[in-house]
């Protein structure tokens, strides 16, 4: 794999970092994207000792910097080998009838059109050569809707329902496409879910052991490193104390 490129949406937390390390581990070249410079610069300083690294600060919900960002990659990493479409978020937990329009209008601008318009900018280059992998990031929300989940389910329904169709769309092109959809994940995302609130966001993980964003890139790895003929299209993944989108074994 040390001949190639990934490029990492989300790149600068939670399962994004936790697979750029892996993988700079294992001497896959990385595009690293994320909208915090910051965290970018950090990783590329951590990972750089690794292997070749470039970043890329951009929103992947806007549609112009998405694209603009991308034909600005430096010669040697304009090669993109696999595409981790990782990027995504949750905001607010309310009903349908309470929830916030803006709210809703972040969770599909940047679960759904995000993976669509970084994978737009991507895909010709693969189609152009029939080789390529995609990775799509889903949940547990695109398999079962959860009180309160309205829309992030919805949208993790569409990244389940894009998977899919990528799959039948670029099987002519010999284009592998696979999903991964976690359960509870000790990340930042509860933090973001309830606005800052970092004790609600504690609590989520309570009274059992989650899955941690490392467990997360043992198996993407897994899955793109399976020879070329080898397809794992889509995988549900839980903490044991985890048998559904509701039920929990909390101690």
């Amino acid at each position: 794999m040390n001949n190639k490129t990934a490029f990492i949406t989300g790149a600068t937390s939670g399962i994004g970092k936790a697979t750029a390390q892996l993988f700079a581990k294992n001497k896959i070249r990385l595009v690293l994207c994320g909208r915090r410079s910051d965290r970018l610069t950090e990783i590329k300083a951590e990972l750089a000792k690794l292997t070749d690294v470039t970043t890329l600060q951009f929103d992947v919900s806007n549609k112009d910097e998405v694209f603009k960002a991308i034909a600005s990659l430096p010669k040697e990493f304009q090669h993109i080998d696999i595409l981790i479409n990782n990027a995504g978020n949750a905001h607010g937990l309310s009903t349908i009838q309470e929830g916030n329009m803006d709210d809703w209008d972040a969770m599909i601008d940047i679960n759904v059109k995000g993976l669509l318009y970084v994978s737009k900018a991507i895909l010709p280059q693969m189609v152009d050569r029939n080789d390529g992998f995609i990775v799509n990031i889903g949940s547990i929300a695109g398999k079962e809707v959860y009180p309160n989940g309205n829309v992030y389910c919805a949208s993790k329904y569409a990244v389940n329902a894009l998977n899919k169709a990528m799959r039948i769309d670029l099987n002519k092109h010999n284009i592998r496409v696979s999903a991964i959809h976690p359960g509870a994940v000790e990340t930042e995302f509860s933090e973001v879910r309830f606005k800052g609130d970092k004790e609600k966001a504690k609590n989520v993980y309570k009274g059992f052991n989650a899955l941690q964003p490392e467990d997360i890139a043992d198996i993407i790895y897994f899955v793109v490193t399976r020879p070329y003929h080898v397809n794992i299209e889509d995988l549900i993944v839980y903490p044991t104390a985890q048998a559904s989108a509701t039920i929990m074994n909390r101690v």
